[in-house]
């Protein structure tokens, strides 16, 4: 057995030599540039969260929360007379999301907007916003038949707030096709396209995108109208989509970043 001599470090062993140069090696990962390639790949999951959470809000809060267009059908509808409160979740959602489109696009703006933690910092309000809706959904549990109160409108404005983060990333990305939020410009695009009908479609990167952003959204209906018929309801599709939103987070954090090797 060795004995300590007078020499020996009084608190044992000092950090090793990798232990100093942690923290500035996560500083420079999350301060990294990341490579927007394949990040169409994150927008079409957040295609499968639009349809999720759009299915489920309509069919028990009866507006939209992601896909604006048919709110202001709605909100216009309800400017000339109606007999339900549609028209005035419809207005909140609407004013929710454009909210968002302004905050997210100026926090993009005020940072290099594809940076790591730029990135993941979006993404992580997102995940908040949809975490604290399906929070007061899971305390309250307002029904279809519910009327009209913050404990609707509350998680409505959240959840549209967050969804215009994602139409702000496509930007980011680089992808203006894949907002997240519309289809009906990508099934012009891509029954307009001269080679839909033939084999050479599979070769086109955009009209595959386009396809792929159809079928997410169909799957993400899907899933949220199963939610929405079952007992659990919307808290179900709310604290799915919180999860896939965190799922994101996570990619990026370990996304490749650009001009790395592979």
């Amino acid at each position: 057995m060795t004995m300590p001599q007078e020499t020996d470090p009084l608190l044992g062993p000092g950090p090793g030599p990798g232990s100093e140069s942690s923290r500035p090696r996560l500083s420079k990962h999350l301060r990294t540039e990341i490579d927007p390639a394949h990040g169409d790949l994150i927008l079409l999951l957040c295609y499968i969260i639009t349809g999720l959470l759009d299915s489920s809000a309509v069919f028990i809060w009866g507006s939209f929360v992601s896909m604006q267009t048919g709110n202001t059908v709605y909100f216009g509808l309800g400017l000339v007379g109606t007999d339900d409160d549609r028209w005035i979740k419809s207005g909140v959602s609407i004013a929710g999301f454009c909210l968002g489109s302004m905050c997210f696009a100026a926090f993009h703006r005020a940072f290099p907007a594809r940076r790591r933690w730029v990135l993941c910092a979006s993404f992580l309000v997102q995940t908040l916003c949809v975490s604290l809706a399906a929070l007061i959904v899971t305390m309250f549990r307002p029904s279809r038949d519910a009327p009209l109160s913050w404990m609707v409108l509350v998680p409505l404005a959240l959840v549209a707030f967050q969804s215009s983060g994602q139409a702000v990333a496509s930007r980011v990305l680089n992808f203006n096709g894949l907002t997240s939020v519309v289809l009906t410009s990508i099934y012009c695009d891509l029954f307009s396209h001269p080679d839909f009908l033939s084999t050479k479609v599979v070769g086109h990167a955009e009209e595959v995108r386009r396809l792929g952003a159809v079928l997410c959204l169909l799957l993400g209906v899907v899933l949220g109208g199963l939610w929405a018929h079952s007992s659990v309801g919307l808290m179900g599709a709310l604290w799915t989509a919180a999860m896939l939103k965190s799922f994101i987070v996570g990619a990026w954090l370990w996304w490749k970043g650009k001009n790395e090797d592979e």
